[in-house]
């Protein structure tokens, strides 16, 4: 008697014993890449600070003499010097205090301003048409240029710092959330007229939800301009209590240069932190609804 078996035979037998012949193999190969691509992605940002910190002492140990390392100190004793002698952090975090509010209280006046004059040109074109120019040239006027007239208006002091800071931030929050506003799929703008929406129903509840992606981009953008605005207040209105700007510069005329660094690490960090959190908040608010939420997530 033969023992061959026949391919209907192997069939039935693998049929029995579970496996399905016709069923492709499973591959845990893209479990493994998915998981190897998020290791990646925590690591990257580990990795590029140790780069720079590499970097940092290159320069300060490998190009600069030890007569000229005050220029750039090393980073352990920007740390030592700076960071770990609370009679020097003390005053660089109050300022960083004042920093913040000035900067904070001038993103949410530009926010405010942003979105409502979107909403006015997206109402009327000839409105857009008015306003739009002005807007621009906010954007690209030197704020250097006018700060002198921003300190003879309003003085010198907090004042002034959030004018900076509102007309530094301000641009990105009109450009950005009339682009949304504007984007608006036009079957549903159809839809709302076929059941005879008035404008401010179509404005609340089409056009602002769709436009909140593109409001929390000015919002993440204008955060970071505002940061810098505020620090730019501080160098030059110098009234009141000292800002982080401020700092900056008396570190400099100084030759204070641990006491410099530290002072343009902890804006650096605010600046992240503040990006951050806009980031977070946008993405709560948007949900998973939107395409940007499920692009980022692969």
């Amino acid at each position: 008697m033969s023992t061959d078996t026949t391919p209907a035979t192997d069939a039935v037998t693998k049929t029995a014993a579970g496996t399905d012949p016709g069923a492709p193999t499973p591959n845990p190969r893209p479990d493994t890449a998915h998981s190897g691509r998020q290791w990646a992605a925590r690591l990257a940002p580990v990795a590029s600070l140790a780069v720079f910190i590499g970097i940092w002492y290159a320069v300060s140990y490998l190009l600069l003499t030890p007569e000229r390392r005050f220029l750039v100190p090393p980073p352990h004793q920007v740390l030592s010097v700076a960071f770990l002698d609370w009679a020097r952090l003390e005053p660089m975090l109050l300022a960083l205090s004042l920093t913040a509010q000035v900067a904070l209280a001038g993103l949410v006046i530009a926010a405010v301003l942003g979105i409502t004059a979107a909403a006015l040109m997206s109402r009327a074109s000839w409105l857009e048409r008015s306003l739009y120019p002005y807007a621009v040239v906010l954007q690209t006027v030197p704020i250097l240029a006018i700060v002198p007239l921003i300190g003879l208006w309003f003085g010198f002091g907090f004042t002034s710092r959030v004018v900076v800071c509102v007309l530094i931030a301000l641009f990105p929050m009109i450009a950005n959330t009339l682009f949304g506003l504007q984007s608006v799929d036009r079957a549903l703008h159809d839809l709302f007229t076929l059941q005879k929406a008035r404008r401010w129903d179509r404005l609340r509840k089409l056009e602002m939800p769709a436009a909140l992606p593109s409001v929390f981009t000015g919002l993440r953008t204008s955060s970071g301009l505002s940061v810098i605005g505020a620090i730019v207040g501080d160098m030059f209105f110098k009234q009141g209590s000292p800002g982080i700007g401020t700092l900056l510069d008396v570190y400099r005329s100084r030759l204070q240069s641990e006491e410099l660094f530290a002072s343009i690490i902890l804006a650096s960090l605010f600046g992240i932190a503040v990006f951050a959190v806009f980031t977070l908040i946008g993405r709560l608010a948007v949900g998973s609804w939107h395409a940007s939420a499920s692009a980022g997530e692969r």
